[in-house]
């Protein structure tokens, strides 16, 4: 029997892929970013049906300091948790994280850190827990006869 000689395979450069998280109150948005067209996907939504429009505008902030990078790039977000203005704010700070990683530039860095802080920074602030003897964390129950 004859060996039969395997053909080359033609070998795919990978792109380059940079991974972010990012978190707001109890929401945690992670995001992909790869080269591509420019599409923005949440969820398996268009950036452009998804949400309201004040959550599109807090979503696109840091799109808007890198308008060169964003073009280029496609950005897929997974995100859970929280409401929605903080899943907004989560995946606003993803994307940040991601973009900086993506393009190497600490100047972005900075434009982002002069524009806000927890663009690049996760918002470390949790709601207090609830105690005893009222309704919420400070509330207590009022006394009448003082």
């Amino acid at each position: 029997m004859e060996k039969t000689k395997k053909k080359p395979t033609k070998r795919k450069v990978k792109s380059k892929v940079s991974i972010a998280r990012g978190k707001r109150k109890e929401s945690i948005a992670r995001v992909s970013i790869k080269k591509g067209k420019g599409i923005i996907r949440i969820n398996n939504t268009n950036l452009e049906v998804y949400g309201s429009r004040q959550q599109r505008q807090i979503i696109k902030e840091p799109l808007l300091f890198a308008p060169k990078i964003s073009t280029e790039v496609d950005i897929i977000v997974s995100v859970n948790g929280g409401g929605s203005i903080g899943q907004a704010q989560a995946i606003r700070n993803a994307i940040a994280i991601g973009l900086i990683e993506y393009s190497d530039d600490k100047g972005l860095k900075e434009i982002f850190m002069d524009r806000d802080r927890f663009m690049v920074v996760e918002d470390s602030r949790r709601t207090e827990p609830k105690k005893f003897g009222g309704r919420g964390a400070r509330a207590r129950k009022q006394k009448s006869y003082r």
